[in-house]
């Protein structure tokens, strides 16, 4: 038990540190995927409720589609696919031989448009709660669209797909451990290349998975306080 402690310690034979460095890389790789996908997802879900045929048809392909494929494969797509357009766009420029993408960039893309398909759903249900006589009164008031968006739709659509979001960004976690496929090294990869050095195998993917629990489970009561915060002054329906 002391030896397997020790090799958990911050010296020069202990691997903690290099655990809580992967760790940190894998809520850095989930983040940016994250919001790229808040982004996307954003811009899918106006694609859906705008009346225009064509961007509804084109948000509904890339949702069915994003959702329809394993993400593995959209990791390595976005790794060997992306890393193939960058050397043949180098090449155009008199550039020789293969250029590889950053493996942080291709994780954190591969996350973005998967995590943006499941957004995008959020965010249209969440709109869909809104009353319609909320907009019309702010219409009727006078108010401009952009003031219109800040003051009654965004705050509504944001507490509504609160939520929806909090899972997806749990899933956004999970994902990040697809990206160790690319040599990234997060918190799986360092267990990987712990368990080889050290020939235990068990113990740091043990570890892996509590480290994976315990970022899921401050995740959890962090928008647990979100959801909180964007209810207060909210009248529940039924209250005297």
């Amino acid at each position: 038990m002391a030896e397997f402690f020790g090799l958990l310690s911050f010296g020069p034979d202990g691997w903690g540190r290099s655990l809580v460095s992967a760790a940190g890389m894998t809520v850095a790789v989930a983040l940016c995927g994250f919001l790229l996908g808040t982004v996307i997802g954003g811009l899918l879900a106006w694609a859906r409720l705008a009346g225009n045929l064509a961007f509804r048809v084109g948000s509904d392909t890339y949702t069915t589609v994003l959702r329809g494929i394993p993400d593995l494969l959209v990791v390595y797509l976005f790794y060997f696919g992306g890393s193939l357009l960058v050397t043949n766009v180098a090449a155009a420029f008199g550039s020789e031989g293969f250029v590889g993408i950053p493996a942080f960039v291709a994780g954190a893309a591969a996350i973005g448009v998967v995590s943006g398909a499941y957004q995008a759903e959020v965010f249209r249900g969440a709109f869909r709660s809104l009353l319609p006589g909320e907009i019309e009164a702010g219409r009727s008031v006078g108010m401009s669209r952009f003031l219109l968006f800040r003051r009654i739709i965004a705050p509504q659509v944001v507490q509504h797909a609160l939520p929806g979001i909090g899972n997806i960004w749990q899933m956004a976690l999970k994902e990040s451990a697809l990206i160790s496929v690319t040599g990234l090294v997060e918190l799986l990869r360092q267990s990987q290349i712990a368990a080889g050095s050290t020939r235990r195998p068990f113990e740091f993917f043990l570890i892996a998975g509590a480290i994976f629990l315990v970022i899921a489970w401050i995740s959890q009561h962090l928008f647990q306080y979100l959801e909180k915060r964007t209810a207060r002054g909210v009248r529940l329906e039924g209250a005297a």
